[in-house]
């Protein structure tokens, strides 16, 4: 088995770039404003406590690491009455985009009294004159549906623009915050917009909302929508195991989303504990041999006639002759891992002589379209509202996320250092193998 060990680095820097001093009273009316003061500890480990030595002393001490803690400030950098706003969303849809635009445009009308907020139309190619698209106006009126639906009402899509372009359309339509909603080449992409704009000494904030359905992006637990992918994902995976049920030698195979992390296969595994194995790209495994997968499906299959599988699409890439060819996001483009299991699965029975009945269930498209539940309802209200917070105190270059149970104010280079992945050696994977009764170990020793 493979030594393990997370990818997750720990920060070294979490402080979080401004603009200029903030020095407006805050037109908030009620709450409590966060003190300057306050942090989050980042460090939940003691082994992954840095030590460091202090001066005149030979022993070490903790180097304990903080994020700021999101919400209000009592002083603000805008004047909130002739401050402009845009939201953009980009890449994948996700459940929950609308809620994040819903609560962005609520919260800086209501709490700020702003007077407008654009509304970019298909991610960061709304910027761009030549692609001929509109900007929307966000009014309260015209958002206030919108949470009843999936996807995102201003449209998304994949792949670079230039900065410098981003932020030429930004100071043409006098924009003073931008809000960016989108993946890991999204924050890069607004970590691209934020030097730009220092370049030319401008005075706009950039915030970063990150959305990923696999729940892979660093130092966001979860990401939004997740908690409906994997609520959708069960459901599919309900059925699959009814149609293996139902059927001599049944075998119900379930492909979910997971480019690089499985936490939506093992997630749903979790909630359904009839699945019997659960592959992901941080597991890796063989088809035959001894200990291949097929070998203990098949003992699976004739000591309890039906099964059911779960897999990420990441998974088993080594299996697959990879074209290296890339989305316009850049995103490698996967094989099909599930034609594959479907196919090798067929032909080992076959060979057997027994024809098993499989069904194949891939609800991708469904999981990332539908509506939001109340669960991630809940935490994108508070991605918009915090998103607001940060941008009218004058901060940028950061991402609002949640951690250790606090929302809080993260730096986008830190958030794009590596993906967040399954430890297959911690306590959750353990629950994942003990659900299923899988083996820890489905490849052969060399």
């Amino acid at each position: 088995m493979d030594t393990c060990k997370t990818d997750i680095p720990l920060p070294e820097e979490t402080g979080i770039s401004t603009l200029g001093k903030a020095k407006i009273n805050n037109p908030i009316k009620f709450g409590r404003f966060v003190d300057e003061d306050d942090a989050v500890l980042v460090n939940i480990s003691r082994k992954n406590i840095e030590k460091t030595g202090k001066p005149g002393k030979n022993k070490k001490e903790p180097r304990l690491i903080y994020f700021e803690p999101a919400g209000p400030r009592d002083k603000v950098f805008f004047d909130t009455s002739k401050t402009k706003c845009a939201v953009v969303t980009c890449g994948g849809l996700c459940p929950g985009l609308n809620d994040v635009i819903r609560a962005i445009v609520m919260t800086a009308h209501h709490e700020y009294k702003v007077p407008t907020v654009l509304g970019i139309q298909y991610g960061l190619a709304g910027f761009i004159p030549e692609e001929g698209y509109d900007v929307v106006n966000l009014t309260t009126e015209y958002v206030t549906p919108i949470n009843e639906f999936g996807g995102t009402i201003l449209g998304s899509s994949r792949g670079p623009q230039d900065p410098e372009a981003i932020v030429d359309a930004l100071e043409r339509m006098n924009v003073s915050i931008l809000f960016m909603i989108g993946g890991d080449g999204t924050i890069r992409a607004a970590s691209k917009v934020v030097k730009e704009i220092s370049k030319r000494k401008l005075s706009i904030s950039v915030i970063g909302l990150p959305k990923t359905i696999d729940n892979d992006i660093n130092f966001a637990s979860p990401s939004f929508g997740f908690d409906t992918a994997v609520e959708e994902a069960t459901k599919a995976v309900r059925c699959a195991n009814t149609e293996a049920m139902g059927a001599p030698w049944g075998i119900g195979l379930v492909k979910v989303m997971g480019r690089s992390a499985g936490y939506i296969a093992a997630q749903s595994a979790l909630s359904y504990q009839d699945v019997n194995f659960v592959l992901v790209p941080e597991a890796d495994f063989d088809l035959r041999g001894e200990k291949g997968f097929l070998t203990v499906l098949d003992e699976r299959m004739k000591s309890r006639g039906h099964a059911v599988i779960v897999v990420a699409e990441g998974a088993g890439q080594k299996l697959l002759e990879n074209s290296k060819k890339t989305d316009k996001s850049g995103n490698v483009i996967l094989s099909d891992i599930a034609a594959l299991l479907k196919r090798e699965i067929l032909e080992h029975f076959h060979a057997q002589g027994i024809e098993p009945t499989l069904k194949y269930i891939d609800p991708s498209y469904i999981i990332r379209s539908v509506p939001a539940n109340a669960n991630d309802r809940i935490y994108c209200s508070f991605l918009g509202i915090n998103a607001v917070h940060a941008g009218m105190s004058g901060r940028t270059g950061m991402v609002i996320s949640r951690w250790n149970g606090r929302y809080v104010y993260i730096p986008m280079d830190l958030v794009t250092k590596g993906k967040k992945r399954i430890n297959t050696c911690s306590n959750y994977w353990r629950a994942v193998l003990e659900s299923t009764g899988q083996p820890a170990d489905m490849k052969n020793d060399k």
